[in-house]
């Protein structure tokens, strides 16, 4: 039986598969694959979202995002929520806020928030829900680990990339690639800092939002780390990002905090590239050192491998890519957990 299921993108960031965050591709993701298989997918995101279902836009200001700017699209976001419960027959909301709780809906339809982010950035409130029939999903088996157990956390769905669209052959250049938001927690002067050790080029792909202190890493760290071969090129679409991951020698994923499901490392690994990574979080799963790339401490363990990546082969990569990150379990996975939520069966019964 076919479900609609409201979709809610975070306020403050456009949803697409061009977009430069996570979250916002895998909203953009799922939403494709829920109306490929025949289910009904609304979602409320900023105007300029491109969605495969129904656009419920809000508006949206590329403005400075300070605190006001925030509070008044969280309210835009919470009024456009109940204008779609009040006209559309919606079975389930599907909220992928970090500010979520800021516009939760009232009691009544089911709820299900992906944790996309790291579990100790969440308010302390999102563990003892008080709304009924509100559920939390993590992204991958590391983040689980990190969340505090309780009856409203589902195991979870991976995150999923579109490996098809993603293995396309480019010829090798000498150069590694960084993506990513430019912000302090993604550590990009680090890899700035690696290639400049390793002696190689480097380009770093990313979008700068108008955060205060992401416009202040990005004048006063990352800026100062860079060089005529060591290059930042603003943002990338999916293409500019599948020739650029494709062409280069690796890819560094220097991130600071403890990452939830990569999707630059599983990017790179569907393109035949190897990734060189810090350990931290979900990116110990998603990269098999010596295999797929290497695990490194720090910016000179990340120079020296560096040296190293032409010994990684492609196909163990794509492979890897294949057989652990596609889309469609993803899609499933979701779908899977909506039955959950929507059918539950009784204690001791075989989950649907």
């Amino acid at each position: 039986m076919a479900l609609t299921v409201l979709q809610v993108s975070y306020p403050l960031a456009p949803v697409g598969v061009d977009t430069a965050g996570g979250a916002e591709q895998i909203l953009a993701w799922l939403d494709r694959g829920l109306v490929a298989r025949g289910d009904r997918s609304l979602v409320v995101a900023p105007e300029g979202s491109r969605v495969a279902g129904t656009l419920l836009p809000v508006p949206w200001s590329d403005g400075a995002l300070d605190d006001a700017a925030m509070a008044a699209a969280r309210d835009r976001h919470r009024r456009a929520i109940l204008r779609a419960l009040d006209r559309h027959p919606v079975d389930l909301v599907h909220l992928h806020g970090i500010d979520a709780l800021d516009y939760l809906p009232p009691p009544g339809v089911p709820v299900l928030i992906t944790l996309h982010l790291p579990p100790d950035w969440y308010p302390p409130a999102i563990w003892r829900l008080e709304r009924p029939d509100t559920w939390l999903v993590p992204v991958s088996a590391a983040q689980a680990r990190d969340c505090p157990a309780g009856p409203t956390l589902l195991p979870p769905v991976p995150n999923g990339i579109p490996i098809a669209d993603l293995d396309k052959r480019h010829r090798k250049a000498g150069f590694a690639a960084a993506m990513g938001r430019i912000c302090p927690e993604k550590g990009l002067h680090i890899a700035a800092e690696a290639a400049r050790a390793a002696d190689a080029d480097l380009l770093i792909a990313g979008r700068l939002y108008a955060y205060p202190d992401h416009v202040r890493y990005a004048d006063t760290v990352l800026r100062p780390a860079l060089d005529r071969r060591r290059r930042w090129i603003g943002p990338v679409g999916f293409r500019g990002k599948r020739r650029l991951l494709g062409m280069a020698r690796c890819a560094l994923v220097p991130s600071l905090c403890r990452e939830t499901g990569s999707l630059v490392a599983m990017e790179a690994l569907a393109c035949g590239t190897p990734v060189i990574a810090f350990p931290n979080g979900a990116l110990a799963e998603v990269v098999e050192d010596g295999v797929t790339g290497f695990l490194v401490p720090d910016a000179a363990s990340m120079a020296d491998a560096i040296g190293r990546a032409d010994r990684i082969d492609p196909e163990a990569c794509r492979a890897a890519a294949r057989a652990r990150f596609g889309l469609d379990a993803m899609v499933e996975g979701y779908r899977a957990a909506y039955r959950r939520i929507l059918h539950p069966q009784p204690a001791g019964a075989a989950a649907p």
